[in-house]
């Protein structure tokens, strides 16, 4: 399946970043930032594909040259917190062909941000690993027709219901800033991703391929299912080993609860959506045979072994044999089946599927919240392990009063700086604070893998009544899409199928539709 990646961040000053350093890094070339006169350069010639700067129509050309446009951005942007550019990197579906790459980052470019007015630096980063993917540096303030950046806001002063200016106590005009472009509203964070959805499924269309990307959250898609937890260099590369690792058993853990929530719901609902049809062809072979009666479920499956066996009318004796024994045991596994559970009528199998939907759904839910829960624990830990190794340094960085100093601290614990700063977002997030106890965390996680276990032991006692049901279903489709039933000891049939009588019920009452439409037509001739 192809990868959904797709992440939008900023590149901020206050947290130690530099636009020139993040277009160096994404472009393999040497550059100099003139903001603190260090030269920037990470190697990537192994994996970088191309890069490329495209630019707006009123651009100066000069901003074409990577060092020229980065070094103007940094040097219009004179906070000590400003916001430089934005980040997105986006994952390639492997399953396009590798020169179609760059066609389809140009268009996206051009079409979601080169047309807005922003200027695009992309790269194409692939190590032959299976994992393609673009960085792209977009510029965030706008500029005028003669290629001059414009403010990123601007003030507006407040008027009252006379058209007037509001004087504060202080003396001050009312006034709010109102931003120049609306790029950053998060509206746009959608319309970006929706935009690289829609390229990547073109050309996997394209490329006469099944797959399709979608890169909606699975909530919001509307798919009940678990996600993992990202497992970090350090735990990919011991699982790599074959060494196993918390994050990496969570994630099995998780994995194995979604494909049985999976296979539970796939049966299900497979089996409510064949109930439907089936009570919609009953219906209608009612309404066209008045006087029919509706058979059980155990006739139909007598019908089945019948069917069966008339189908092996040629066959040798034993195989023939063979094979009535083996459908004989299935019939016979199924009616009892049927009796033990009382279903007798269609009626009856709709309830039965009803209240196994009605088992299992509670049993999915709670388990999604189980999993969820425990990887956010896990994500918990990760993070305080990270805040307390990484804490000395931030403090250092505090303790820094002079602005040179700082940012030169700054630029050399970048790396440390920006983990920790993240792992106490994530500790407020899902901790609400950075202090963590452990050994409540431990108990909590205990309890919740010990309950997750006896959930997925509860949906896994639900299996043998899904496999049932699949298989008298299986059996009753064939019945039922057979072209004719046959009565017993070869005599003249004295029932058609269900399929036929519903052929027939439609082609009547559409001959007596038309025979309607040429009636009125006639009798409007006639008035005329």
């Amino acid at each position: 399946m192809p990868c959904p990646h797709f992440k939008i961040t900023i590149v901020k000053r206050s947290q130690g970043q530099s636009a020139v350093a993040g277009a160096a890094y994404q472009s393999g070339e040497r550059l100099f930032s003139e903001y603190d006169q260090r030269t920037k350069f990470y190697n990537k010639k192994k994996e970088l594909v191309h890069a490329e700067i495209m630019l707006p129509s009123h651009a100066p050309p000069g901003y074409a040259d990577r060092a020229t446009l980065w070094n103007a951005v940094e040097a219009v942007e004179n906070q000590w917190n400003s916001q430089l550019a934005r980040r997105i990197v986006l994952a390639f579906p492997v399953e396009v062909p590798k020169e179609q790459y760059l066609k389809m980052i140009r268009e996206f470019c051009q079409e979601q941000f080169v047309s807005k007015g922003m200027i695009a630096d992309f790269a194409i980063h692939d190590k032959g690993d299976g994992n393609p993917h673009a960085h792209i540096l977009l510029t965030l303030r706008a500029m005028d027709e003669y290629g001059k950046w414009l403010p990123k806001a601007r003030k507006v002063y407040d008027l009252d219901e006379n058209g007037e200016r509001i004087r504060l106590p202080s003396g001050n005009w009312k006034c709010h800033k109102e931003n120049t472009v609306d790029w950053n509203d998060q509206k746009y964070a959608e319309v970006w991703r929706h935009g690289w959805e829609t390229i990547t499924n073109r050309y996997l269309e394209a490329a006469g391929r099944p797959e399709r990307v979608d890169l909606r959250s699975f909530e919001r898609q509307g798919i009940q299912q678990i996600p993992t937890v990202h497992l970090g260099p350090a735990a990919h590369q011991m699982e790599k080993r074959g060494i196993e690792t918390f994050l990496g058993n969570l994630n099995r853990d998780i994995r194995a609860a979604n494909s049985l929530m999976q296979s539970v719901r796939s049966a299900i609902r497979g089996l409510q959506r064949w109930i439907a049809d089936l009570n919609e062809k009953k219906q209608l072979l009612l309404d066209v045979l008045e006087k029919a009666k509706e058979p059980t479920l155990s006739d139909l499956l007598v019908d089945y072994f019948n069917l069966r066996n008339e189908q092996r009318s040629d066959w040798s004796g034993k195989a023939k044999l063979k094979c009535t024994v083996r459908d004989f045991e299935e019939v016979k596994r199924a009616v009892d089946y049927l009796k033990a559970h009382s279903l007798n009528t269609i009626e009856d199998l709709d309830i039965a599927i009803s209240n196994l939907n009605q088992t299992a759904a509670p049993l999915r839910r709670q388990l999604k919240q189980n999993e969820n829960r425990m990887r956010a624990i896990a994500q918990i830990k990760d993070a305080a392990a990270v805040h307390a190794k990484l804490k000395p340094v931030h403090d250092t960085f505090i303790k820094k009063n002079f602005k040179l100093t700082k940012d030169a601290y700054t630029a050399q614990h970048k790396d440390e700086l920006d983990a920790f700063n993240k792992a106490v977002r994530t500790l407020m997030k899902l901790n609400g604070s950075t202090a963590v106890d452990f050994s409540a965390l431990d108990a909590e996680f205990s309890a919740l893998q010990s309950g997750s276990a006896e959930l997925r032991t509860k949906l896994e006692t639900l299996q043998p009544d899904v496999s049932a049901l699949k298989n008298i279903r299986k059996y009753i489709d064939m019945v039922l899409n057979k072209q004719q039933l046959s009565a017993p000891g070869g005599k003249t049939p004295e029932k058609e199928s269900v399929l036929k009588k519903l052929e027939e019920a439609k082609a009547a009452q559409s001959q007596k539709k038309a025979e309607q439409k040429i009636t009125h037509r006639s009798f409007k001739e006639e008035v005329a």
